[in-house]
């Protein structure tokens, strides 16, 4: 597939680092076709891992397409990882090629991965440090060398890529889940395949070699790489990374300038820009809403403005990775913005479940995409939830080096266990509850989702987010108030603090008597996060 792409589009803009560099596929190719020359002078064998750590960038796409199409098994490791776990990771994945950002090396010790044959510095592919002198001997001529291979230039018919299986081992990607320590997931190349077919034929509309994509989520995490990078090189697409941290402002900048022709977002980057801009507007305008026909004029108008922000020309927004606040998205469908959630992990590379967003059902995250079967673990799927579990082309391998994890992530009949608990409807609509590891038992035996009472109180004014834990046979909500904005509103600490404290009793009012919160603790910072901008859990239990 990438290389019927890069032959059919070798003069189209390919990858470009946003308000920077441009490279077409034929820049793309050429730069894959030199570290496939550096790969054989450093003896990389098909199966050989090669490990990437950096932030978005041109270059890291380019580093992930030449391991994948030498037959090597690219390794992104997120660049938020602390050094000592990437030290761990890069030994842990038995890495030979390391492509490393500046940012992150200067944490790092070589003498700390001494498996590594040759650390490239990403941002130029050349060298920062080979152990073999012979190594550099060979870089410093590597313009000699392809220009005898390719005494003409390189060509798209010179093109000639490794060519896979379904079930060979493609990719292992590390989780940063909120749960616990990194796991390395074993990819085969049909999850890859599964992926890509499904954005191909199942995703609306059917992008092209025309669409534009802006990438802010993280490559070196499934969601970004599949939707914002990998699915669009294999048909052509131009892909806009944001080199700089994706604040709200950055990324809205970046949409009116590129109008991608499709979203993929976390539910944290939208719930922000409703608390932001959407919740005050519609507040002023609460007669206006209750008054009928007076108030479609007001949701047209709130609808326009929100779509204008995000760029004007994609058909939907896709948000996974987290639960989405009902509120949010109660609203959201009252103004019919065209938003679609979906569910997917790491372990299946990473999509489960998708549905248009004008098929969607409200707290549906979709119904199984082709390829995949899903099953909940429950006497009755549609009522009690039960465990989702999974099977299907997407499906990973197992976990690399860790038989005990593997084994008990599976069934003995062989369904991917998800940890996640859910109910299913008469046509297949997934709805989620929790993470299965996150269910707290209540009282008298019943089950608490901590991720709906914290859906409630994320609701109430200068809330940014909040975790509902057990502690001592009650339940305790940890809140990250608005500092920032109370200070915009005259509010001091103290003052911001007491106002939410006072909307405890109309929080108990809204979620049941046996998930009553009986006390509130506020942070000073907000809480430690993974990329995806989910709360690290584990770090937070008593």
């Amino acid at each position: 597939m990438l290389e019927r792409s890069f032959r059919a589009n070798w003069e189209r803009a390919a990858l470009s680092n946003y308000q920077g560099v441009t490279l077409k596929y034929s820049d793309v190719a050429k730069r894959i076709e030199l570290l496939h020359i550096c790969f054989r002078n450093c003896g990389l064998e098909k199966g050989d891992k090669v490990a990437i750590c950096s932030k978005n960038q041109a270059n890291w796409g380019v580093c992930f397409l030449a391991a994948l199409t030498y037959g090597a098994v690219p390794v992104p490791l997120l660049h938020e990882f602390k050094p000592e776990n990437i030290h761990f990771l890069v030994n842990h994945c038995e890495a030979k090629v390391f492509f490393v950002d500046e940012a992150n090396w200067e944490n790092l010790s070589e003498a700390e991965m001494p498996n590594v044959l040759v650390f490239v510095r990403m941002s130029t592919l050349h060298y920062i440090l080979a152990r073999d002198e012979k190594l550099v001997q060979a870089r410093e001529h590597l313009g000699e060398e392809f220009k005898r291979i390719h005494p003409d230039g390189l060509s798209p018919e010179d093109l000639d890529y490794y060519e896979d299986t379904a079930d060979e081992l493609a990719i292992i990607n590390y989780t940063s889940g909120t749960s616990g320590f990194s796991k390395g997931v074993m990819l085969p190349y049909r999850s890859l395949w599964c992926n890509i077919r499904f954005a191909g034929e199942t995703a609306e509309p059917q992008m092209t070699c025309e669409s534009q994509m802006v990438a802010l989520l993280p490559s070196a995490h499934m969601y970004g790489m599949m939707f914002e990078f990998l699915f669009e090189m294999t048909i052509g697409a131009h892909v806009h990374f944001l080199t700089r941290v994706p604040s709200p402002k950055v990324i809205m900048k970046a949409f009116s300038e590129i109008h991608p022709d499709a979203i993929i977002a976390v539910p944290l980057i939208i719930e922000k820009v409703y608390k932001s801009q959407i919740k005050p507007i519609a507040d002023r305008h609460k007669t206006w809403l209750s008054i009928p026909l007076v108030d479609q004029i007001v949701l047209g108008k709130i609808r326009e403005g929100l779509i204008n922000a995000f760029g004007g020309n994609f058909e939907e927004v896709i948000l996974g990775g987290a639960a989405f606040n009902p509120e949010v998205e109660q609203f959201l469908r009252r103004v019919k913005f065209p938003f679609t959630v979906g569910y997917g992990m790491t372990e299946c590379g990473p999509i489960i479940t998708y549905a248009h967003w004008n098929r969607t059902k409200k707290g549906s995250c979709g119904y199984a995409i082709p390829g995949c079967q899903i099953r909940i673990d429950s006497s009755n799927p549609m009522k009690v939830p039960g465990e989702v579990q999974v099977k299907g082309d997407n499906v990973f391998l197992g976990y690399y080096n860790n038989r005990k994890a593997t084994k008990a992530s599976f069934t003995n009949d062989g369904w991917f266990k998800t940890g996640d608990m859910g109910v299913m409807d008469d046509d297949g609509y997934l709805y989620l509850r929790g993470r299965s590891k996150c269910m707290i038992l209540g009282p008298s035996g019943q089950n608490i989702y901590p991720e709906e009472l914290e859906a409630v109180i994320n609701n109430v004014n200068y809330v940014v987010e909040s975790l509902v834990i057990e502690d001592n046979g009650g339940l305790t909500a940890l809140i990250y108030p608005d500092y920032r904005q109370a200070q915009t509103d005259g509010l001091d600490d103290d003052a911001v603090k007491q106002k939410i404290l006072d909307c405890l009793p109309e929080i108990n009012k809204l979620i049941p008597v046996y998930a009553q919160i009986r006390k509130m603790e506020f942070l000073p910072e907000d809480f430690e996060r993974t990329p995806k901008r989910s709360i690290k859990r584990y770090l937070y239990q008593r």
